[in-house]
């Protein structure tokens, strides 16, 4: 009887419990139906796991901890002096070579080869640690790159023999190489998209201001200074210091990659623009020829052919050709891409022609002329280059085409300040100049005859 009542007691029980189950049941059902209606939207369901497991993807690079606009403008204000004092530094010794001619007594061939050790060393450099700013991080490039610029000083400091100019080139070399991809990724990180002076331009007036103004303040610190030889180097130490405290207290914009790896890239040509490409290539790098010869042989020519002593002089004309080299990229907008690339060649033509007349008439006035159209000639060249390798190249190929573009470059800023110094020492200065001139201008006229005749082809086509 007691079992019997209480099964008669649990009953209701578990009807209500029944009951309960049911009114859950719906109510999910109905919750369901809601979150699928077109109303609203049903977000996934992702587990913990699979979530670990997702790439980050962020607008932006991820930064280490959040950091104010003061904090962004004080790093790209640092970012900025930093790649621009480590630029200058690699164009400090032009103004001095005569100097250091007199004081070691070298010929002008090895001018030439101290100039081409620098460019050398900037070509291993973006070669081999072109993505090293990817991997690491921006700030430890940086700041390994201003060390370099202050070490580099260091030896011009205490330089008493050849072999140690030598050195303090190739320190030269790797720090610019070092620097250029570093500081140009970290403006375009600090630097707001949109903003009134956009990253691009900030670091290019940083690169070629810096290049421009390097060789010109150690020409006014050697006519000015008690000591020429190690005045100009005291301030470019002192400055690269400073920089490096800049960069040090600069925030972190980029985010660590994969482990470093030490490998040279092959040289990569995308078949789909390598004519455009190489005519673009040939045409810059002739005038990155000229801009090595004016660096390496501006000072002996105004030396020794016009007895000029003044070393500011000397500065002054690099000077010009790599300000006009900036002014010419900017410039490279204002024309369409199918006009840029004859009208480099064109300047170049006029240029040399205008270094040749200094050679054979020993007058100053054609040369800072010539300084200046093949400055603004070269910067049109070097912008649609870059331009069409950006808009034209595939994303995953475009970094190695870029790095192969900027090798031949400096491989042409290079290699032809070895050949004037050779011509020099078998027969001098003058015929050396105007052999270079002749040949620049012939390489130029070959470019714009392909040119001609590529588009007369193009439009013969029906």
């Amino acid at each position: 009887m007691g079992l019997q009542g209480a099964g008669r007691c649990r009953r209701p029980l578990f009807k209500a419990a029944s009951l309960n189950r049911r009114n859950v049941q719906s109510r999910v059902r109905a919750r369901r139906n809601a979150s699928s209606s077109p109303g609203r939207r049903r977000r996934p369901r992702v587990s913990r796991r699979k979530a670990d497991s997702m790439p980050y993807t962020t607008d932006r690079a991820p930064t280490s901890g959040e950091t104010s606009p003061r904090q962004r403008r004080f790093g790209a204000a640092a970012v900025a002096f930093a790649f621009w004092v480590t630029m200058a530094g690699t164009t400090a010794p032009t103004s001095l070579y005569p100097l250091y001619g007199e004081r070691f007594g070298f010929s002008p061939m090895t001018v030439t080869v101290i100039f081409a050790v620098y460019a050398m060393g900037v070509v291993v450099g973006l070669l081999a640690f072109g993505r090293l700013s990817d991997q690491v991080g921006r700030r430890p490039v940086l700041i390994a790159a201003t060390l370099l610029a202050a070490g580099a000083a260091g030896v011009f400091l205490a330089a008493d023999q050849v072999a140690l100019l030598l050195v303090a080139r190739v320190i030269s070399g790797f720090s610019a190489a070092l620097v250029t991809g570093a500081a140009t990724a970290a403006l375009t990180e600090l630097l707001p998209q949109g903003g009134r002076v956009p990253a691009p331009m900030v670091a290019l007036f940083a690169n070629m201001g810096g290049l421009a103004c390097g060789t010109l303040l150690a020409g006014i610190l050697a006519d000015a200074a008690p000591d020429p030889l190690r005045t100009p180097w005291v301030v470019m130490l002192v400055l690269s210091v400073t920089g490096l405290a800049g960069v040090a207290a600069t925030p972190e914009t980029g985010s660590r990659g994969a482990a470093f790896t030490l490998r040279l890239p092959r040289p990569r040509i995308p078949s789909d623009i390598r004519s455009d490409f190489l005519r673009s290539a040939m045409t810059a790098g002739a005038g990155f020829a000229v801009l090595g010869v004016l660096t390496a042989v501006t000072g002996l020519f105004l030396r020794t052919v016009l007895h000029e002593s003044g070393h500011a002089l000397a500065g002054l004309v690099v000077f010009v050709a790599f300000a006009c080299t900036a002014l010419g990229q900017l410039a490279v907008r204002r024309f369409r891409p199918e006009v840029a690339l004859p009208a480099a060649c064109l300047g170049l033509i006029l240029a040399a022609a205008l270094i040749a007349t200094a050679m054979a008439t020993e007058t100053l006035a054609p040369l800072p002329a010539a300084a200046a159209v093949n400055g603004l000639a070269t910067g049109v060249a070097l912008g649609h280059g870059v331009g069409g390798i950006a808009t034209r190249s595939a994303p995953e190929h475009r970094g190695a085409t870029v790095s192969t573009f900027f090798a031949i470059l400096y491989s042409m800023l290079a290699v032809p300040a070895i050949g004037v110094g050779v011509l020099i020492r078998a027969t001098d200065l003058r015929p050396a100049g105007e052999v270079f001139s002749a040949v620049v201008a012939l390489l130029a006229l070959v470019v714009l005859m392909s040119l001609v005749r590529t588009r007369g082809t193009d439009g013969a086509r029906p």
